[in-house]
Parts: C-alpha cells; sequence; structure tokens
C-alpha cells in the first residue's frame, strides 16, 4: 500500500495491467476476486448495479454470464453501456471500467455453459431470472421436473441465457495510499485505439 502506484510501473496497456493486478488478488487468496459490480441503465435513466462473477477477460474486454431477459439483459438491450467495479480491500485497491457491452457467440456461451456443474445448468433452464413467482417450492419443483427430464445431464443452453463482454473505453485503478491521498489512474481509448493515461486526484 504505501509504495503506491506510480505511473513508472503502470503497464502501457491497461489489460495488461488489470492482469497484473487481478493475479495479485488471486495469489493473496481473497475470497471471489473476480466479482464485480455491474452497473446498468434503465431507458429513463434509472440506474441499477448487482455483483456478478468474471469469467474471462482479454484484449477484447470482460465477459460475464446471465439470463438475457433479466433486469440487466433488458437494460443492456435498451442501453449497451455499462460499468464494472472491482474492490479488494485487503489490498487497498478497486478498478472503475466503462464501455459497450454485446452479446458472445452462441458458441462461446454453449462451451462456458457446458463447463458449469449440472446444478448450475439445471438452474439457468428453470429460472426466470428477476421475474416474480408464486415461490420457492414451485422453483424446487421446476428444477426436479428438469432433472428427471434430462437424466443424461445433457442439459441444453437456453435459448435466453449466455455471455455479454464489456469493451472498455476507459479504466481507472485506484491505489489506497495514507493519509487519504491515494492514486488514481485512468487510462482512456483514443479514436483510433491507443490508450491515454492521466493521474487524478484523489
Amino acid at each position: 500500500m504505501d509504495s503506491g502506484l506510480n505511473d513508472s510501473d503502470l503497464a502501457p496497456d491497461p489489460i495488461e495491467q488489470f492482469a497484473r493486478w487481478f493475479a495479485a488478488a488471486v495469489e493473496a487468496g481473497l475470497n471471489e476476486p473476480n466479482a464485480m459490480t455491474l452497473a446498468t441503465a434503465a431507458p429513463d435513466g434509472t440506474p441499477s448495479a448487482r455483483m456478478v462473477l468474471l469469467k474471462s477477460f482479454d484484449a477484447q474486454g470482460f465477459v460475464f454470464y446471465t439470463n438475457y431477459d433479466s433486469q440487466k439483459g433488458r437494460e443492456l438491450t435498451a442501453n449497451p453501456r455499462a460499468a464494472l467495479v472491482f474492490y479488494w480491500p485487503a489490498l487497498h485497491r478497486q478498478v472503475r471500467v466503462a464501455g459497450e457491452v454485446s452479446p458472445v457467440s452462441r458458441g462461446e456461451s454453449e462451451n462456458y455453459f457446458r463447463s458449469r456443474p449440472v446444478g448450475a445448468r439445471l438452474s439457468a433452464l428453470a429460472s426466470r431470472q428477476s421475474r416474480v413467482i408464486p415461490s420457492r417450492e414451485s422453483l424446487e419443483q421446476h428444477v426436479t421436473e428438469l432433472a428427471a427430464q434430462y437424466p443424461d445431464e445433457n442439459i441444453p443452453l437456453p435459448d435466453d441465457w449466455g455471455g455479454y463482454r464489456l469493451a472498455p473505453h476507459t479504466l481507472e485503478f485506484w491505489q489506497g495510499r495514507p493519509n487519504r491521498l491515494h492514486d488514481r489512474l485512468r487510462y482512456t481509448r483514443q479514436p483510433l485505439g491507443a490508450w491515454v493515461v492521466e493521474r487524478l486526484s484523489p
């Protein structure tokens, strides 16, 4: 913490810098270091946020999976811009990401879906995420019926379930420092793809 975040130590590419910090969070043994806040907005501008899990990232962006007909899915359809926040308090670090969101390919969603535990696949097929249901018992009964329907565990990918990729245009790396003189360094993508780094006041 005391060493801070120096401009000279930054990777030239923000995804590489994120990979360094993410690896440090994993190495530190933090609980679910891939947990992130996903913020979206309804068509009328009302914001909403929730925790989701980062499943992969690369130069193209940050990938998470959900029900496309959930509240966040409907909001992303209407307004495909979103923000992410990663917070690792034990390391005194935070990363903010903002950008454009688009669905991943059906094949990519299929590959990830097949890697999930059977129970998670059944739940994805059973759930009409964010919709009102009569009771928990009705949901559990539906899962039981689906388990009987697919005894060979060959559970199909639901039509309304899959991944999204957030392609970032800004990433801000925050490192806590004593006396609230924190380090904040922001990458902003330029029209031709290069990144500009600026230091922000804490």
